[in-house]
């Protein structure tokens, strides 16, 4: 067989023919090495995935047990006793508001999103109000990479070449502090308002067909770790409400302890009424994702046709289960999820905060910005204008690069200004990083950013 660390053509189809990938072998909590020994420390977990760190035994060790019981069945024939108990065990992780809800598996952020659509609009159809099938989203918003997903997505450069394929509905402005359309003079408070009467608007545009509105409570890759103003959320929640429209988070990214709460939305103190998980999930173990249910959506299915139209051939898929009812068990154990939670006086959150705003004097550097273990560093060719770099310089890919070589993985996106022009870094580590790390990797950051510089 060819050795696939030195062929110089591979038979797998990777994301980029241009670009040289090292063939990682092992991971071990914040790092992972690559087969000619290089170590990497992974200040992004893979994609903000891990969030538990690498190489957990205890999570291996649950996957191979499953295993050894009942490898898959196919859930129109069965369900399994991990699937009943994990599916317990996250509503009751996700709190009140889904107390009698249910919990859909599926084997990734993508497919959440989609069965999370599908669900609004049955649930409407349920209810009477069959006339809704529309689902508003905001732009500068990422929710998958399916059809229906990207038709909720506002990743211009993701969605481009494939819009002749998708059903376009209304995308909404989105709170952006640093580049504000509004007055920010009072914490951004005023735009938030503005832009969830945005969203009313749009509501009412629809005359009556909208199902749901979908929304990541803090911006994942696309914009780079933006947060919502105050009230913003709490102005959205009502207005979807008033008109009958449900209200779907997108917690993919911000979900199972990234943003220092269970779930993000718990810090603006509003109740989706589907809330959709993946990444942290597992923390990359195996492939999964849930969608949560609140007792109201399900029960207009189980009292109404009793069916949910809708499936995958690997949705409760046991191996995976068992690795995210072991990745859960081991955050709540651990206390990882009050380690991400920035506002907690010493904890990992915190001192990543406070490292990260150190790189606000670096040339280039015009925003730090984020929450937990989520965070974005934005770039500008001039921080008095806040002029971005012109697209075709890649600024945050020539960033990576250069941390790339020093032992160091962040996630470079490009875009956040308008879909084209834009740079940032994505900055979303495992829990278990130590403060010693957190201030290398710092270091390494600056220092990378000021090469890219000059």
């Amino acid at each position: 067989m060819p050795d696939s660390t030195v062929a110089s053509h591979s038979a797998v189809l990777r994301r980029s023919f241009r670009k040289t990938f090292p063939p990682a072998v092992r991971g071990e909590g914040v790092y992972l090495w690559d087969a000619h020994g290089k170590r990497y420390l992974d200040f992004s977990g893979s994609a903000a995935v891990n969030f538990i760190g690498h190489g957990v035994a205890e999570i291996a060790d649950a996957m191979v047990a499953q295993a050894k019981q009942i490898e898959f069945v196919h859930s129109s024939q069965f369900t399994t006793p991990v699937a009943e108990e994990y599916a317990a065990e996250l509503l009751d992780f996700a709190g009140k508001n889904f107390e009698g809800g249910c919990v859909y598996f599926t084997c990734g952020g993508s497919e959440s999103v989609e069965t999370a659509l599908k669900l609004a609009r049955q649930y409407q159809v349920e209810i009477g109000q069959a006339k809704r099938y529309q689902v508003i989203s905001r732009g500068q918003s990422y929710h998958g990479s399916t059809l229906g997903a990207l038709s909720v997505s506002g990743n211009k450069r993701r969605r481009e070449i494939y819009l002749p394929m998708v059903r376009e509905f209304a995308h909404v402005g989105f709170p952006y502090c640093y580049r504000c359309a509004f007055d920010c003079t009072d914490s951004c408070r005023n735009c938030g308002q503005e832009y969830a009467a945005e969203l009313e608007r749009a509501i009412e545009a629809a005359h009556g067909e909208v199902a749901a509105f979908i929304v990541e409570p803090v911006s994942g890759a696309t914009l780079g770790a933006v947060a919502p103003p105050p009230g913003y959320l709490r102005s959205v929640a009502e207005i979807c409400r008033r008109h009958g429209v449900l209200l779907i988070a997108d917690e993919v990214m911000t979900g199972m302890g990234r943003t220092g709460r269970n779930f993000a939305v718990e810090h603006w103190d509003i109740a989706p009424d589907i809330l959709v998980t993946a990444k942290g999930l597992s923390s990359g173990y195996a492939p999964l994702g849930a969608v949560l249910v609140s007792k109201r959506v399900a029960d207009a299915i189980s009292d109404g046709s009793g069916a949910f139209l809708h499936g995958f051939t690997y949705n409760s898929h046991p191996i995976s289960l068992a690795a995210g009812r072991a990745v859960l068990k081991l955050l709540q154990e651990r206390k990882l999820v009050q380690a991400a939670d920035s506002g907690r006086l010493g904890s990992t959150a915190a001192t990543l905060r406070s490292a990260l705003e150190g790189l606000r004097d670096a040339k280039g550097v015009g925003d730090v910005r984020g929450i937990g273990l989520l965070w974005g560093v934005e770039f500008v060719a001039d921080k008095i204008t806040k002029q971005p770099f012109i697209p075709k310089l890649n600024f945050a890919g020539r960033v990576a690069q250069a941390t790339v070589e020093r032992g160091l993985l962040v996630y470079p996106m490009q875009g956040c200004v308008d879909g084209v022009s834009g740079d940032h870094l994505l900055i979303a580590p495992p829990a278990v990083i130590t403060a010693e790390q957190i201030n290398w990797a710092a270091k390494q950051l600056h220092e990378a950013i000021e090469e890219a510089s000059n």
